[in-house]
This record gives structure tokens, sequence and C-alpha cells, in this order.
């Protein structure tokens, strides 16, 4: 998985900068000039949305910069943290300590293992079938039958979100597409770009055009005029990447249609289960803006959609 970081790679990380500080200026200008209690409240959510992205951008950079076993560091790291937040909001009963151990300190590293060393067979099959069947095992061994299925249930779909899911993203450079040899970071750089924008923007246009709810009990500030707004702009910018895929235009814009609309169901479900547990966010990881799992919901859902039907399409 050695990256070869060439000319288009450069261009798209100052592109990627510049944007950024294009962001923190205006961000910057918006809070001198807006004093209304509201607007005051949006701008400081913004801004403090742009100071996260600083720190993920740069984090991101980083890892691509030092080739393929960074970005698995990288991912294998957010994906501990992730699943610390969800088992933390979730809780479990003392019985389920052990299956909590194989989880975090066998299961979650033997999987990214499989994935640095590019056994496919085993990345796609190790958890969803061997640690699937294994957890309830583990627990029915302790003896706690009380709410068996519920305790085991959480485990379970905390690893395939925060660990499974969200590996899908650094496994798209294992992909050695021809005619596209050492250039699967920028498959990365596209789905990691594409959605996070994807929210942004939905963000922007929810606060400038929304109006009409899409599940006021879940996520109230999501809107019909956000989500069609939102969608359709990084779609386009997916459209607009596509010299850096193997794909046509017509056909980028398909799988960014795809990527966002899978960002959006993702953000929504962990809304879903922040309301059921009475929390705004996952945790306080990232100053001002929530936990891990609170950035990557959306790269949750819209990474194994991408990762397969380009491994489908190309490879």
């Amino acid at each position: 998985m050695n990256l070869m970081i060439d000319r288009e790679i450069i261009r798209l990380m100052a592109g990627l900068f510049g944007f950024l500080l294009i962001a923190t200026g205006v961000g910057g200008v918006l809070k001198r000039r807006l004093t209304a209690p509201e607007q005051v409240k949006v701008v400081a959510n913004l801004n403090a949305r742009i100071r996260a992205w600083w720190v993920m951008c740069v984090v991101f950079v980083l890892a691509l910069l030092s080739g393929g076993i960074g970005s698995v560091l990288l991912f294998t790291l957010i994906s501990f943290m992730a699943l610390r937040e969800y088992i933390t909001l979730t809780p479990t009963k003392r019985s389920d300590h052990r299956a909590l151990f194989w989880t975090f300190f066998i299961i979650l590293p033997f999987h990214y293992i499989y994935l640095g060393i590019q056994w496919y067979g085993m990345f796609s099959i190790f958890i969803p079938v061997y640690a699937f069947i294994f957890l309830p095992i583990r627990n029915v061994i302790a003896g706690d039958t009380d709410r068996f299925l519920e305790r085991t249930a959480k485990i379970q779909w905390g690893l395939m979100i925060c660990v499974y899911c969200l590996s899908h993203a650094p496994a798209l450079l294992m992909m050695q597409i021809p005619g596209y040899e050492g250039q699967a970071g920028k498959l990365l750089f596209f789905l990691v770009t594409v959605t996070q924008m994807s929210d942004v923007l939905q963000y922007c246009f929810g606060k400038w055009l929304g109006k009409r709810q899409i599940a006021p009990h879940v996520s109230p500030n999501k809107t019909w005029e956000g989500f069609l707004g939102g969608i359709s702009a990084a779609s386009l910018l997916g459209g607009c990447l596509w010299w850096i895929t193997p794909f046509p235009f017509w056909q980028a814009v398909l799988l960014a249609l795809m990527i966002t609309v899978a960002g959006f169901f993702g953000d929504l479900t962990m809304s879903a289960i922040k309301r059921d547990r009475g929390v705004k966010d996952f945790g306080t990881t990232i100053r001002g803006h929530g936990g891990f799992l609170d950035r990557i919901d959306s790269l949750c859902f819209s990474a194994p959609l991408f990762f397969h039907v380009v491994r489908y399409l190309y490879w």
C-alpha cells in the first residue's frame, strides 16, 4: 500500500488548506459583524466545525504522506476511540468485561493487521463472521442472562460500526486498479472529502434555507432543504474531482451521490442513538464539537458502500 505523492496529491492538499484558510477568515469576519443571539450561536458552531476540520485535516494529511501503514494506524486509533465512546454511552455490565477485552485488544487490532498485510479474505469476514459468533459465546460463558441479547447486540453493533465499517476507508489503499496503480490514496481523499463536505454543506443549506424538518424527533436541525441542497452540491463537487479518480465525470457524480446519501443516514442513525441515551454528543475529545464518533458517523456508512462498489466495478 505504498502511496505515490505526486503533483495531483500536492495540489489537492494545497486546495484543501486554502479552503480552510478562506473558511477561517470568513468565520472570523462573521463573528465580528453578526451580533444577534441566534446569529452568534450559528457562527460559533460554524467556527467550531472549522477548528475541528483543521485538526482532522492535518492528521489525515500526515497519515496520507506517511503511506499506507500510517493511514492504517490512524484509523486503528480512530476506531478504538470511537468504539470507546460508543461503549461508554451504552453501558454494559461487569460480566461483559471479558468480551469487551477481546473486542478492544484482540479483535480490533487483528482486524487492522489483516488490512495492513492486505489479506482481503480475512479482512472481509473476520468481524462479521468469526467475531460475531465468538462474542455471544464469550458472554454466555460468563453465565449472566440478564438482558443477554441487548448487552451482546450492543457490543456486536458497536464493533461493526466503529471498526468494520470504518475500516473500509483505509481499505481503499489496498486496491490495485489497472492503470491506476499507486494512486489509491486519491480514492481515500475523494471519499473523505465528499463525505465531510456533504455534512458541512447540508448544515449551511439547512441554516440558510431550511424550513421543513425530515425527522424532528431524531435530529431537529436536519431539513429537506439542507438535505437536497447539501447532497446536490457535494455530488457536484465529487464530479469536479473526477480527474483524481479512475471514474468518468458522470460516474463520479453518481458515486458521490451514493456517498452523500449513505453519510446522511449514518449521521441520522447515530443521532437516534444519542437521543435514545439522552446526550448531545458521543464525547468531548474534539474541543467544542463532540467526540470522534460525532465526526465520523457519516463515514461509517459511506465507506463500506463506496469500497465495495468501486471494488466490484474496477478491481
